[in-house]
């Protein structure tokens, strides 16, 4: 790591803790005692107000309410955030309403050089969804649902909910906020019929919080969950092809355990209700997509059935 680097790293390390040692930077940054009170000596003459502690068990802290120094991003880390943001088009993400301001900011931070780069990198990376054509054009789809950012902001200082659907109104716990298949879904806890249930963000009119009193304890509900946990009825032993394909996709429920220090083999795990038509569907989709890389030890006759009558329609 080069010594600009370095430095730049130890002063975001350090900004964010109340008390530090020289000792804590040796061993964070893997540096000699003399090498790391050198850096601690240019941090302060660039202007980070770092206040000595004498004594045995003395250090330093950052004097609060002070102008702190800009911090500088290294070429690669500009990189990274420039593709990471490029690779979000079309992913119905909250927040991204303003991508040109959110654009012109960035470039601004940055140097001519630095731009060049990235105006570049904008020609020729092409991300999925991206209109080949034109990689500037977004699709409609590429704005989230409306009560996403609201949901969100309510979940920021408490998970205790009144979600409305179709008219009805429900009060929820919310354990996960989380996108599948390109659709926000909340998986919370039903206060009323105490059961764990999927709600997709696209069918929300409103939310709104849940009154303090009378409120199931988070421990309460995590109990009460766990005494709900259904054992997993698909149980298989995956090879790395199938492990890449878990790696690309995967549904929320459904765990992988790696049987070897490598992670090359493994054994996946998920529940499906055969009651349910499309979840089994659902899972035959899946599983055929994970391909040939795998062992069945446990599987409804449902899927298996469903599985084959696949096959057969590609049977010559």
């Amino acid at each position: 790591m080069k010594k600009v680097e370095r430095i730049n790293i130890i002063m975001r390390y350090i900004n964010n803790r109340a008390h530090f040692t020289i000792s804590e930077i040796m061993r964070e940054f893997h540096i000699s005692r003399s090498t790391a009170i050198r850096d601690i000596r240019e941090i302060e003459a660039l202007g980070m107000p770092l206040v000595a502690e004498v004594g045995r068990d003395g250090g330093y802290f950052v004097m609060r309410n002070s102008v702190l120094p800009v911090v500088r991003f290294t070429d690669s880390e500009v990189k990274a955030l420039f593709i990471a943001f490029m690779a979000t088009r079309n992913q119905q993400l909250p927040y991204l309403k303003s991508r040109q301001s959110l654009s012109e900011k960035l470039l601004g931070l940055i140097s001519e050089n630095q731009q060049e780069d990235l105006f570049l990198l904008n020609q020729i990376l092409l991300f999925e969804g991206t209109n080949p054509h034109n990689p500037d054009l977004l699709d409609l789809a590429d704005l989230p649902h409306p009560m996403l950012e609201k949901l969100i902001q309510l979940l920021l200082t408490d998970c205790y909910l009144f979600i409305s659907i179709n008219e009805q109104i429900y009060p929820v716990y919310l354990l996960h906020l989380y996108r599948e298949k390109s659709a926000w879904l909340i998986e919370g806890f039903d206060l009323l019929d105490e059961k764990r249930r999927i709600y997709p963000v696209d069918l929300l009119t409103d939310v709104s919080p849940y009154p303090v009193k009378n409120r199931l304890s988070r421990k309460k509900i995590l109990e009460k969950l766990s005494k709900q946990e259904e054992a997993a009825n698909v149980i298989l032993e995956v090879g790395p092809v199938a492990i890449a394909q878990f790696r690309k996709y995967h549904p929320v429920k459904a765990s992988l355990s790696y049987t070897n220090p490598y992670q090359t083999t493994a054994v996946l795990k998920t529940y499906v209700h055969v009651d349910k038509p499309e979840e089994v569907d659902q899972i035959t989709n899946w599983l055929l997509f994970l391909g040939g890389d795998l062992k069945v030890r446990e599987m409804p006759a449902e899927v298996l059935k469903s599985i084959q009558s696949r096959l057969d329609l590609y049977s010559p």
